[in-house]
């Protein structure tokens, strides 16, 4: 490609002010052009990020210039990340212990972010004690009960002895995923074990906090094989900021399904007779956690709005 030229690429790396440009012909050896963005996106409140689509031009050093960013299917902000498609949500079955409530948050913002979630339960070969046995059965059971019941799908992984990484691997492939999920639930170690090579440094849970520390860089895009996945361990904080109280049922699967045959149109599935939702719950097909989270986050947002 001569200097001055225009070609197409995907921004894979964005570090100190330079874009990492991987150019879409796939002649290209995976070698990326590194790339300054044009003034005119600062002047208009654009910032370039990894994973966007972008026209690129090369100068005279090899180097190129990012022209102009493409339409965005979606953008995270935190990772900061655009045109993500799938999100895989990692839980521990056991060390920290599956939280529902926490589960049901993550899936809250995947779906707000218009991203597939895909569930993957990891961590089912730590050395358990019978007791820890069985609350990773009881949690594994819930988790595919209540879930895949909504359309949701479950993997269940063991970076440790490479279970269920080539099915995980294989649904990668042709998307742009994020992998999100506390700390310390082995997000790092299932991204290793699916990109041999990367190693992402991982972290043994600090077991006295009972919580992993952060090991998050700067986001990269890796390329998995017909796939890109994120090498960041994603969001771990969330908090409702960017989300509505009136997006929240929304946000719920099985409740945007109902929810035009509540007998109000602008019904909050709190109280209200003719309630689709909260027959619903009675009658035991939607599960009474779900129910019970949304309930949890509605006063959370409304406590949050007081606030400010």
């Amino acid at each position: 490609m001569s200097s001055n030229s225009k070609a197409k690429g995907r921004i894979v790396k964005a570090l100190s002010g330079y874009y990492y440009v991987l150019p879409n012909d796939a002649e290209s050896s995976g070698q990326t052009v590194q790339c300054r963005a044009r003034g005119v996106f600062k002047k208009r409140g654009l910032t370039p990020l990894v994973g966007d689509d972008v026209v690129y031009s090369l100068t005279e050093n090899g180097e190129g210039t990012v022209e102009e960013l493409l339409p965005r299917s979606s953008e995270l902000i935190r990772p900061p990340v655009a045109n993500v498609d799938l999100a895989i949500l990692v839980f521990s079955v056991t060390e920290p212990t599956l939280n529902l409530q926490l589960l049901d948050k993550f899936l809250v913002h995947i779906e707000h972010a218009g991203i597939e979630p895909v569930l993957c339960l990891s961590k089912q070969d730590l050395e358990q004690d019978g007791g820890e046995m069985e609350e990773a059965a009881v949690a594994i059971e819930a988790v595919n009960r209540i879930y895949t019941a909504i359309g949701y799908e479950v993997f269940g992984t063991s970076s440790r002895q490479c279970v269920g990484v080539e099915e995980l691997h294989s649904r990668l492939k042709g998307h742009v995923a994020v992998f999100a999920g506390q700390s310390g639930v082995g997000k790092s170690s299932l991204l290793n074990a699916l990109v041999p090579g990367l190693e992402l440094e991982t972290n043994a849970i600090s077991n006295r906090l009972g919580r992993g520390k952060h090991t998050t860089r700067h986001v990269e895009l890796v390329e998995i094989g017909g796939g890109y996945v994120a090498d960041t361990p994603g969001f771990s904080q969330l908090d409702f900021t960017e989300l509505g109280i009136e997006d929240l049922g929304y946000c719920f699967r099985e409740m945007r399904e109902l929810a035009p045959d509540c007998k109000f149109r602008e019904c909050s599935h709190v109280h209200e007779p003719g309630c689709a939702v909260l027959k619903a719950v009675a009658d035991g097909t939607i599960a009474a956690s779900r129910h019970q989270n949304y309930l949890t986050f509605m006063t959370e947002m409304k406590e949050r709005k007081r606030r400010y």
